[in-house]
């Protein structure tokens, strides 16, 4: 194995890591807010950390290049659902958590 393999299995446990963490936060934060925050941070870094893993051994550029446009789509749209599902919640009056 090559120094950039090992690098790139870094990056794919790292970033399976951040995926595990959103999970923990869906499952352990109190309100709908906290769980958006945890599961929209944790799994964009997430994916973030796997495409740099998958990226690295890409056969080719375009392969790369088609890698990132999937993760900055992901971006966008996971953006937009949680703002969409955190109005939502504001709207039915479902209040901040306060200990």
């Amino acid at each position: 194995m090559t120094p950039g393999d090992y690098l790139a299995v870094a990056l794919l446990i790292v970033g399976g890591v951040f995926f595990l963490a959103g999970t923990a936060g869906l499952l352990r934060f109190p309100d709908v807010y906290t769980r958006l925050h945890a599961l929209t941070k944790a799994d964009n870094v997430g994916l973030g950390l796997v495409v740099a893993g998958l990226a690295l051994q890409a056969e080719s550029w375009a392969v790369a290049g088609k890698l990132l446009l999937i993760w900055l789509l992901v971006l966008l749209a996971g953006a937009s659902v949680a703002h969409l599902v955190a109005q939502a919640a504001r709207q039915r009056g479902i209040k901040l958590w306060k200990r």
